[in-house]
């Protein structure tokens, strides 16, 4: 009889499991850290699916960098096997509202915003409209080798174009800069040149940066643009500049900076654990926020990083199994425990408190930079971001023209270059809609 008992329970164990609806989750990570915090958050999460009786299980998938995984949402829903949840990066937006295959997070049911950093938030309201669940985000900042900063008798990390520049030539004239040490440096990507055009609260794209309306126009000619292009090739005619000579190179500038060439480094929050595992006891690590243009009211950074979109055309359980996986994932605690691991934000103002609560600034001061930076931004369109369908080709475009002005040419001329590019790239993206 005991085993007739025990043959019944197993198959209906087997049953339950053979029953299961797999709820797939895209995303773009690929190391071992972050991906396997996600997993970890699955397995957590399926226990608790198992534990209610609820016949649905988390499945994770990396499908390439992020455009990749843009590109291979898109084309599954096209094809009839989307994903249900994708992590998008945040200029991906524009594509991700035209493709139409996404359903805004509001559209479940009551989505509670009130718990989100404003400023992050911010960013995935388009049309007055949440539409993604914010996930890992982030901003830039300096990070600095004070050992290389004491030797050149320069006290604090500087926080204006002014203060960098006076800095270096401190460090010039002091013998710390040799032809293998330079004094400032920074991944050649587009995604800074925003960052800088939106602490002067200027808009990259026009129609209020997109947000009015379709941006049918990229300003780049605008003063802000050209006050960050003169300032970057003024870093560089003195020879204070220094990068690997690749686009979008965020490691091998990383590495520039971990392995002592370079006194300033300015790269993403996200990369503060990485960052200060690789320094070790190698020299001092400091943080400071964002350079900016001098004579000009702080304004606050734009978000980086990315969110989740939830994918139509699915049952409704099953969409509402997968947004309330990305609320558990994103939840306060687990947010304090990703910022940990990675360095991103922690998406919530609980979790700020929390690690508040716990003295991790005190234990981490550098970690402290990133928030106060956050959290001092102002909401507005500039620090919004902008919203277009071209940006990835738009950075692509950005990028030349920077290393154009760095091997000579004028800032007039290569920025006039790019906006035409730009611009013809982003009529014929529109003439779609």
């Amino acid at each position: 009889m005991k085993r007739v008992i025990f043959a019944i329970a197993t198959l209906a164990s087997l049953s339950f499991v053979l029953a299961q609806t797999q709820i797939e989750f895209w995303y773009a990570f690929s190391d071992a850290n972050r991906s396997g915090w996600i997993q970890d958050r699955m397995t957590e999460f399926n226990a608790q699916l198992a534990e209610d009786g609820r016949p649905y299980v988390m499945v994770g998938e990396r499908k390439g960098s992020y455009p990749e995984t843009q590109q291979a949402a898109v084309l599954a829903a096209r094809q009839g096997n989307p994903p249900h949840l994708v992590q998008l990066y945040e200029v991906g937006s524009q594509i991700a509202v035209d493709s139409g295959i996404f359903i805004p997070v509001g559209e479940l049911g009551e989505f509670d915003t009130s718990d989100y950093i404003a400023p992050v938030l911010n960013y995935y309201t388009i049309d007055g409209q949440v539409n993604s669940i914010p996930f890992n985000s982030s901003s830039p900042i300096t990070y600095a080798n004070k050992t290389l900063m004491d030797a050149a008798g320069v006290t604090t990390v500087p926080l204006t174009y002014s203060e960098m520049l006076a800095a270096c030539d401190a460090a010039a004239a002091a013998g710390v800069l040799t032809s293998d040490v330079k004094c400032f440096g920074v991944s050649l990507n587009g995604w800074f040149v925003e960052q800088w055009v939106a602490e002067q609260g200027a808009t990259l794209v026009n129609n209020d940066n997109g947000r009015a309306g379709r941006a049918t126009e990229v300003l780049l000619t605008s003063e802000a643009v050209t006050n960050v292009f003169n300032w970057w090739k003024a870093m560089n005619d003195k020879g204070y500049y220094t990068y690997t000579g690749k686009l979008e190179d965020w490691d091998g500038s990383d590495a520039i900076f971990t392995n002592g060439k370079v006194m300033f480094h300015i790269t993403s929050t996200a990369d503060l654990v990485n960052i200060t595992n690789a320094v070790g006891d190698k020299f001092e690590l400091v943080t400071g926020m964002l350079p900016i243009q001098d004579g000009v009211t702080r304004n606050g950074v734009v978000i980086g990083g990315a969110s989740v979109w939830i994918v139509r055309d699915h049952p409704m359980e099953e969409l509402l199994v997968a947004r309330d996986f990305v609320l558990y994932m994103t939840n306060a605690e687990n947010m304090v425990s990703w910022h940990k691991a990675t360095g991103y934000y922690p998406v919530r103002i609980s979790s700020v408190q929390l690690l508040r609560d716990e003295g991790w600034f005190t234990e981490f001061p550098n970690a402290s930079t990133a928030f106060d930076q956050l959290l001092d931004t102002i909401p507005n369109s500039a620090t919004a971001g902008a919203l277009m369908g071209t940006f990835q080709a738009t950075r692509t475009i950005v990028e030349q023209a920077v290393q154009k002005v760095l091997a000579g040419a004028t800032v007039e001329s290569a920025l006039e270059e790019a906006k035409r590019l730009a611009d013809a790239a982003l009529a014929e993206y529109n003439a779609n809609f």
